[in-house]
């Protein structure tokens, strides 16, 4: 990077961008708009007042008593307001599925050849009966083509139904005075809901009764901590998704119970209403589907132009005044240059890749998802949430700080050398421990097995809290029934500490109290510190050694927790006082400070190999959260996804102010997410210039933001999330990747693949399995329009020269949909030609600074040819005939050919090197041994090329004479032999029969000669794909059975009296093609070996202490 940017060079940055400001709405800030317009007002609504406007009844005191709905009455809304789900897209019928599958380019070209024929028919029925044959194949093979394309998405579709439950399946409500269980789509407003610890809130609700409520919202705001639910009987006058005493469709509820009423079913629920704004995001077409879609629109206008120049060269020499001839021959060009086969390999070969990554745990949406996380739409970047995703959302406790000293909870090597292992006898830990077992709320499942087999419910950070007190209290439960609560104050967000006054018995009085909260408001609230067992006023020096612990907890992303406690005096707090919330009769100051606990959310297993393995595969891997920047940054030091200094690190290590280190000097950033509505394009530039980037404190917005500005920087963005704040997020970037058993059933539904197991580790295997699949596609194509060549040069030496007729357009069409088609959908087997190669290469679309200053000029001309409104300068939309001529006037201006020209380092599916290899290498290898084969067989039949010559010329003298049928006159050859009808015609079935063969067998050693990319075309890798075989033989069966069937003659030509010796010359141009294949490697192996990446210095390929310490305990 620069160290100043110029004015241009921001003007630049920004051009890139502006489309982006031209979708946000006016006056509206967009992080907040979505969240603040939603349609909830029932909040702010006393009881009274919302048992009136939702016309029901309940009692707030003893809420089990509540009369709840009339069963008459809850038919009745339910057919007024409508079932609770939310509403499915929109399907297209299977018809028009199957239309579009049909009306492919294709297809079209096949049908329209196919009617073409059969108006042959109509105008001359004698001469063009053989016709028939090939008229009905085409049309049939289009056909044919669309169903299966057609059967393939539609399975696709089905594996995917049955992950998608949208709602919860049932819930307890009260209808006609009793607590029922019911379908949670048959909800309606004015219902009584009944939610308990590990429920999912069936709709919006408004509590009117809870008892220690605490709801997991983190799927839907961001928010980590489970947020504290209260009843409000006056309402609240906050926004929706602040308040209190609302709780949302699908939220899970983690702690106690709560009755409320229903406000919100369906799609006005406030999930409803942020799925709206998925819905808005328009998904955008897979890039390979967009490839394949350039790819056929180019070879069929080369085929149409082919076509076209051959009907008028075949009308004015060979068939001058047929027209019917001519239209056959054009026909077959038009059948020789289309790979017929194509799209069903296509769907075919991606179908079975889904399946495999299925088995694999990776759940593809639509085919082409299975490509898209790999190599074939050159992934570049992925964005990953945190929570959940990278980590297991389980807290564990792993240092606690007391009396100036730190302590280890379990063993580990990333501890100072003063690090003490923990120990309960040591000074402030039996205190520390106390506070975590007595302090808390959480419940368990069965409290009559032992404490270890327990499950917890509860948040995470009890949950790790009472695992750790668990293990050094022998009876956990006998603990808690002598130490009664006399009072608590349950932690909440806007206290931030929870508070409970137990009877625990010291030398002062009978009562304890303990508070744990975040570490600034616990140490407001203490005047003295213990150390030793003693009580010491809190000084300045303490101070720092406090700032010191909270930053060495906080900087390794450990969530931390403050503890203190009060001995309270007997004559003061004795049994009979009186504690009270509400008008604070209860201690609250005075307090001393035992000392500071952290708990670490770990790493999944296997992330941190992961992310290593993403990024030595060129992928640059970004973390997107809602956790504290700090935290954020740590984990993500652990994981591979920071190595080097940010700003603020490498200001702590020389000393520098931040402001005077430049953007060249640091290759990590870490935003945060107050920032980024501020920030301008130039900006934005500079934060995906590096290489590691961290977004912290995001919303969903930001999220989308964030997608939106890499994609328009040329990314390819791939984004995993389980939440519904990612939603938005996951339907806009090009590959969306859900979580399966965490994940929300928007975001499920927004993505286009699932992790079944919810590891991220299953990314890679997604990302391997996607760039193998990328180059079995491209090998498949490479071997599919190899057989072009020796199809269409045969044809023009028909008319050329002229001979006799070397393939006719039957012939090519079971090429194309016979042994090709078994063979080419082998190759979805195919294995990878070496253990790291493919896992180690650039992405084949790499976004570099070339790639994105190339998108900004375009932009930047684009934006200055814009039209703008005098007064208020915004652009004015041209029309769509305007649009129109500007792209029926673009190839003739200079602009066009210079993009269309400028060198790009991006491999496409079809590219040159692939067409290249196809039609002039490999295709002319093929030729020429199909040809070299031709003429042997007429050499031996009595025919040398001359006379070949001579004889299709006749044709067209006057008067025509008609050879190779079994009416023609003798031939006499140039050496006087005298060749009778029935031998020319023997001798022509023999010719075109080697022409097929030959291409079928010289194509059997392209099989493997397409596959040498790293290696030589031998070896165990390229082999070692048994399918290819098994398609090699059931070709060659075909082969065997068409040439040498007598009654097959009639339509596809042969003879019986072919010497399978012939068959050794397509063998010997075969061993040919290997040996260039070799030489290729050789040629090419200098510029793979540049488009590999380069090692990363100090990437951890091992897995954390962390996940060590975490499996060796279960």
């Amino acid at each position: 990077m620069k160290r100043e940017m110029t004015k241009e060079d921001k003007e630049l940055a920004d051009a890139g961008y502006e489309h982006l400001k031209q979708q946000k709405p006016q006056g509206q800030k967009e992080g907040d708009g979505k969240l603040d317009g939603v349609d909830i007002h029932e909040h702010k609504l006393g009881f009274q007042e919302l048992q009136t406007e939702l016309d029901t009844t309940f009692d707030a005191k003893d809420p089990s008593t509540s009369p709840g709905l009339s069963s008459e009455e809850a038919k009745a809304r339910l057919s007024r307001d409508g079932p609770n789900i939310l509403t499915p897209p929109k399907k297209k019928s299977a018809l028009r599925k199957y239309y579009d599958c049909l009306m492919s380019m294709f297809n079209i070209l096949l049908i329209i050849a196919g009617v073409l024929e059969y108006i042959l028919l109509g105008v001359d029925f004698k001469d063009n009966f053989p016709n028939t044959y090939l008229g009905g194949i085409l049309i049939g093979v289009a056909f044919l083509n669309a169903l299966i394309e057609f059967y393939q998405l539609q399975k696709s579709e089905a594996i995917l139904a049955s992950f998608l439950a949208m709602i919860p399946p049932s819930c307890r409500v009260v209808r006609d005075g009793a607590l029922i269980t019911v379908p949670a789509a048959d909800l309606v407003k004015g219902d009584i809901v009944l939610v308990r610890s590990g429920d999912k809130t069936p709709a919006d609700l408004i509590l009117f009764a809870a008892s220690d409520l605490k709801v997991d919202n983190s799927s839907l705001t961001g928010e980590s901590e489970p947020q504290e639910r209260l009843a409000r009987p006056a309402g609240v006058e906050h926004r929706p998704v602040e308040a209190e005493n609302l709780l949302f469709n699908s939220t899970l509820i983690v702690n106690g119970e709560g009755w409320g009423v229903v406000v919100r079913t369906g799609d006005h629920t406030m999930i409803g209403q942020i799925a709206a704004l998925t819905g808005n995001e328009t998904g955008k077409k897979s890039p390979l589907a967009m490839e394949i879609g350039r790819f056929v629109m180019m070879v069929s206008a080369i085929a149409i132009v082919f076509a076209v120049v051959f009907f008028i060269v075949g009308i004015t020499t060979v068939y001058q005044g047929r027209g019917e001839q001519t239209v056959t021959f054009a026909v077959s060009i038009l059948v020789a240059f289309v790979p017929e086969g194509l799209p069903s390999v296509v769907t075919l070969l991606l179908s079975i890749a889904a399946k495999r990554m299925a088995a694999q745990n990776v759940l593809v949406k639509d085919l082409q998802g299975v490509e898209t996380l790999g190599k074939s739409t050159s992934l570049t970047l992925l964005a990953t949430d945190k929570t959940g995703t990278l980590t297991r959302n389980q807290m564990t406790v792993t240092n606690l700080w007391s009396g100036l000293r730190m302590f280890s909870a379990f063993q580990s090597n990333n501890d100072s050398e003063d690090t003490q292992t923990f120990a309960l006898e040591a000074p402030g830990m039996r205190e520390m421990v106390d506070i975590a077992a007595l302090n808390s709320h959480v419940k368990f499942d069965k409290t009559d097995i032992p404490f270890e087999q327990r499950k917890i419910l509860g948040d995470a950070t009890e949950t790790g809290l009472i695992r750790f007190a668990g293990k050094y209290i022998s009876d956990y439960d006998g603990y808690q029934k002598q130490h009664p609560k006399a009072f608590e104050i349950p932690f909440n967000s806007s206290n931030k500490w929870a508070l409970v006054i137990l009877e625990k018995p010291h030398k002062t009085g009978l009562l304890t109290a303990y508070l744990k909260g975040a570490p600034e408001r616990i140490l407001a609230k203490c005047s003295t510190y213990l150390k030793d067992g003693k009580e010491i006023p809190i000084t300045d020096d303490f101070r720092a050694a406090y700032d010191e612990a909270y930053d060495y907890m906080a900087s390794r992303g450990h969530r931390v927790i403050a503890c203190a406690q009060k001995l309270l005096p007997g004559e003061i707090y004795d049994h009979d006082y009186e504690f009270s919330k509400n008008d604070a009769k209860y201690p609250s100051i005075e307090y001393c400070f035992c000392g500071l606990i952290s708990l670490e959310d770990p790493p999944k297993h296997g992330v941190r190999e992961a992310i290593g393995t993403l990024r030595l595969a060129g992928i640059k891997v970004m973390m997107v959260t809602g956790d504290h920047p700090k935290t954020a940054e740590a984990i993500a030091r652990k994981i591979n996804l920071i190595l080097g200094d940010t700003k603020e690190s490498l200001s702590k290590k020389t000393g520098r102010p931040i402001e005077e280190i430049y953007e060249d000097e640091i290759d990590a950033v870490v935003i945060h997410g107050d920032d980024i509505d501020s920030l301008q394009g130039w900006q934005w530039d500079q934060i995906f210039a590096k290489n590691e980037i961290v977004f912290a404190r995001t919303s969903p917005q930001h999220k989308l933001e964030i997608v939106k500005r890499a994609q328009a920087l040329g990314h390819i963005v791939g984004v995993t999330g389980d939440g519904v704040n990612d939603s938005p997020a996951l339907k806009k970037a090009d590959l969306g990747i859900a979580m399966n058993i965490s994940g929300s059933d928007v975001s499920k539904e927004a993505a286009n693949m699932i992790l079944l197991d919810d590891n991220f580790a299953s990314t890679v295997k997604g990302v391997a399995e996607g760039r193998q699949i990328f180059v079995n596609l491209k090998r498949s194509i490479q071997y599919t329009i190899s057989h072009s060549t020796p199809e269409v040069i045969p044809q023009l030496l028909y008319v050329v020269v002229p001979l006799p007729l070397p393939l006719s357009a039957i012939l090519i069409l079971v090429i194309d949909l016979g042994f090709e088609l078994f063979v080419a959908l082998s190759f979805a087997w195919d294995k990878p030609e070496t253990k790291d190669g493919l896992m180690r290469m650039l992405p084949r679309r790499p976004v570099n600074d070339r790639s994105i200053m190339s998108l900004k000029r375009r932009a930047l001309r684009r934006t200055k040819t814009l039209l703008r409104d005098p007064e208020t300068q915004e652009v004015i939309q041209p029309s769509k005939f305007s649009q129109f001529m500007t792209k029926l006037n673009a190839p003739f201006t200079r602009q066009f050919w210079e993009d269309a020209l400028e060198r790009s380092e991006d491999e496409t599916l079809v590219d040159g090197k692939l067409l290249s290899y196809a039609y002039l290498e490999a295709g002319m290898i093929e030729f020429a041994g199909a040809i070299a084969a031709y003429f042997v067989v007429f050499f031996k039949n009595g025919f040398t090329p001359g006379d070949l010559r001579r004889a299709q010329s006749a044709l067209t003298e006057v008067p025509s004479i008609a050879y190779f049928q079994k009416d023609s006159p003798d031939f006499i050859n140039s050496r006087g032999q005298r060749i009778s009808g029935d031998k020319q015609v023997d001798a022509l079935g023999q010719a075109q029969s080697i022409v097929y063969l030959s291409i079928f067998i010289i194509q059997c050693f392209n099989v493997f000669a397409v596959k040498a990319k790293f290696r030589f075309p031998f070896g165990k890798s390229i082999v070692g794909n048994y399918y290819n075989f098994a398609g090699i033989i059931a070709g060659a069966c075909l082969g065997m059975f068409i040439v040498y069937t007598p009654p097959l003659h009639v339509v596809f030509g042969g003879s019986v009296h072919l010497s399978p010796l012939y068959w050794l010359i397509p063998v010997g141009f075969g061993v040919l093609l290997l040996v260039w294949a070799s030489i290729r490697v050789l040629l090419m192996r200098k510029s793979i070996e540049q488009s590999r990446v380069k090692d990363i210095k100090g990437l951890m390929m091992f897995p954390t202490m962390r996940t060590m310490s975490m499996r060796s305990k279960h």
